[in-house]
């Protein structure tokens, strides 16, 4: 299956808007109408995998914790190995850590030492690139392992926040797909 307009209109016609949450003044974009859709998650999987297979990836990175929902049905889609990245204390044995820059403050992401590989050629998925903070930790991550970055893939891009140009400097001329740019 090949991303089409199409399939485009099929994933904005899932994806619900929320009024003022999680506060007042903000439009929330929620994706769980979108998962509930067999037609429309299948479509988003066939997506994101076709854009792991383009770009040669090996192994596939999900962002906790949306991105895990939508990581690990595109590696088994793709033949791929999934990584989850958590939020620091969740992973048990031994990790790779990285803080980063919140919009108030810091928060810190790992992965498991020996789940990458100088070789490994990795993607990064997850389902909104807002301020594009956590996807730059987690390629600083990859990288540290030895492994290569192959690129990152998400559902939707919120724009207005400015995460693309955050994150080209971290993508070091590896591709960033967006299925939805809103």
């Amino acid at each position: 299956m090949t991303y089409t307009d199409t399939t485009r209109e099929l994933l904005l016609s899932r994806i619900k808007d929320v009024q003022d949450y999680p506060k007042p003044g903000v439009v929330f974009k929620d994706i769980t109408p979108l998962l509930a859709d067999p037609e429309a998650f299948t479509a988003l999987t066939d997506a994101l995998a076709e854009l792991c297979v383009k770009h040669g990836a090996t192994k596939i990175v999900g962002l906790e914790a949306r991105g895990f929902i939508l990581a690990a049905p595109v590696a088994v889609r793709a033949g791929l190995g999934f990584i989850p990245v958590r939020k620091a204390g969740k992973l048990p044995g031994a990790t790779l850590s990285q803080a980063y820059e919140l919009e108030y403050g810091t928060a810190e992401i790992e992965v498991h030492a020996e789940d990458l590989n100088a070789g490994d050629r990795v993607i990064v998925i997850d389902d909104v690139l807002a301020t594009g903070g956590t996807a730059g930790a987690a390629l600083e991550l990859i990288r540290r392992a030895g492994a290569e970055v192959a690129g990152v893939a998400v559902l939707m891009e919120l724009g207005f926040l400015g995460g693309r140009a955050k994150l080209e400097p971290a993508l070091r001329g590896a591709p960033l797909d967006t299925l939805i740019a809103v």
